[in-house]
């Protein structure tokens, strides 16, 4: 359809089946890029992130019969936006013309003579089964499938679905929205001539961490569901193929599935270990309870800067370090030649390969990822009189430039960043505490732990976290954790995010 400058483009986007990562190339390309996103409840929450900066973002509900809006008032709000111009983004769960009601959408756009496009989605109905390890089709089971609404309009006088056809013609049969209706359903197939053996599979949440599947058959599946508690969104799957779940389940196989873990560190660097936890199965509540700022004073930095050349040693302890410094020196007109012949000694792997993006290889790395580990390092090494820069935290724990100073180095330390409390979120919090809903929390570093203790109403605090199995990342930060009154169930062995999940996945195998 062509676009008319004068009014607004929407775009029908499929938001995917609830693994953020199942969204299409050309999906996110439109949620980063429009002006108005318009979501509904199935949409996972992680694809938000993406919009830009000062986009309008309104929920309009659509769950399970409990609507924000009407289908009715969700036409009008699309036309609206879309005739104040702009890109209107209209993100549906699964695909839109999957019984998304993208089509009645788009009849809307055609009559306001509104330009639009779809773009589909990876529909619930193929995905979650896929995770459930069913293949809706196998060469060696049928090679047919048919998909079907749970729930009819109300309104309808007589069902349009042939249930004889169903029951006798097709090898698969995929229900959604059809989990309150799961008795009627199983009763008609039987009516119909469906085997009451035929295997049954429910699935709830398909593809996300709260994934739960029920299974059985036409004449028991109802009384499963019942006694687990299995409620909507849920997909049904009918047929032989359910059987092949038992060889071909994947995704329950993850060590952390449904466990939900909280991650405090910095929002700008969580991605990293709520990718690790996530591809484990684990559900990732981000409460991040710190920020990230720059340093109040440049001068120091800026100082030393104009003096590089004099230091024999730079030594980082993290990737921040390194981040800031760097950003620092490149703002002032400079890039990395001008750090000569001087040495580089990094905290942990991490750091060092930071260290490695801006062309340099750390002439120390320490075996254990601290700082007294670093001291260790330079006993090797005849550092009296030789100066050290060491560009760090403006709140870093002070052993290190202490002992180096003992050595006979001329240290200087300047801060090139600092750690800020952040509170947004610390409601929310509160209440997953209280349902307990939270399995575990970790710590990356002291002042995550100091901030979180922050967050909570200081008469509650042992009550909130008495079932949480709490999670650090090194000694430094258990110790912080335990002065302040947590019971840290865990350490990791390596102090490094990748050190930090291995023992996490190590803890719930054991």
């Amino acid at each position: 359809m062509e676009n008319n400058p004068s009014k607004g483009m929407v775009y029908l986007v499929g938001a995917g089946p609830g693994d953020p990562g199942l969204i299409t190339v050309r999906g996110l390309e439109i949620i980063r890029s429009a002006d108005v996103i318009i979501y509904d409840y199935l949409a996972a929450p992680t694809l938000l992130r993406h919009v830009r900066e000062n986009a309008e973002m309104i929920y309009v509900g659509k769950k399970g019969g409990d609507h924000t809006l009407s289908q009715d008032g969700i036409n009008a709000l699309i036309v609206a936006k879309a005739k104040a111009g702009g890109t209107v983004a209209r993100l549906k769960g699964g695909d839109p013309f999957i019984f998304g009601r993208g089509g009645e959408e788009a009849e809307v756009l055609i009559d306001a003579g509104i330009p639009f496009e779809i773009v589909p989605g990876v529909t619930s109905a193929i995905a979650a089964p896929a995770y459930a390890g069913i293949p809706l089709t196998h060469r060696k089971v049928t090679s047919t499938v048919a998909f079907i609404t749970g729930h009819e309009d109300p309104e309808k006088e007589t069902s349009t679905i042939d249930w004889a056809a169903l029951a006798k013609g097709i090898g698969t049969l995929v229900f959604l929205m059809g989990v309150k209706n799961l008795p009627q359903i199983t009763g008609s197939l039987i009516r119909h001539g469906k085997p009451a053996d035929t295997p049954v599979a429910l699935v709830r949440w398909g593809t996300t961490p709260r994934q739960q599947t029920v299974s059985g058959n036409l004449a028991t599946i109802v009384e499963r569901v019942k006694q687990a508690g299995l409620k909507a969104p849920a997909i049904i799957v009918v047929g032989d193929v359910v059987q092949l779940r038992d060889r071909m389940k994947w995704f329950d196989n993850r060590p952390l599935l449904g466990k939900r873990i909280v991650v405090t560190r910095a929002r700008a660097q969580a991605s990293d270990l709520i990718r690790q936890l996530s591809e484990l199965g684990a559900e990732c509540l981000e409460h991040p309870t710190i920020t990230i700022e720059p340093p109040v004073d440049w001068a120091p930095l800026d100082q030393a800067l104009d003096r590089i050349a004099e230091y024999d040693w730079l030594i980082f302890t993290s990737v921040n370090g390194v981040k800031f410094f760097f950003d620092r020196l490149f703002d002032r007109g400079r890039d990395v030649r001008a750090l000569g012949r001087i040495g580089t000694a990094a905290i942990g792997p991490a750091t060092a390969a930071k260290l490695f993006e801006f062309g340099l290889t750390s002439d120390i790395v320490p075996e254990s990822y601290r700082a007294e580990s670093v001291v260790a390092a330079f006993e090797k090494k005849d550092i009296a009189g030789q100066k050290i820069l060491l560009p760090r935290a403006a709140e870093a724990r002070p052993i290190l430039p202490e002992q180096l100073s003992e050595m006979g180095a001329v240290v200087d330390e300047v801060p090139v960043y600092r750690t800020r409390p952040a509170a947004d979120r610390a409601e929310r919090l509160v209440e997953q505490l209280e349902s307990g809903s939270i399995d575990m929390i970790t710590f990356t570093s002291s002042s995550t732990v100091s901030n979180f203790k922050s967050l909570l109403p200081r008469d509650r605090f042992d009550e909130l976290i008495k079932r949480v199995t709490i999670a650090s990342i090194g000694p430094v930060t258990s110790e912080t954790a335990r002065k302040l009154g947590f019971e840290v169930h865990l350490t990791a062995d390596s102090f490094t995010i990748p050190g930090l999940v291995e023992s996490i996945v190590r803890h719930y195998r054991e």
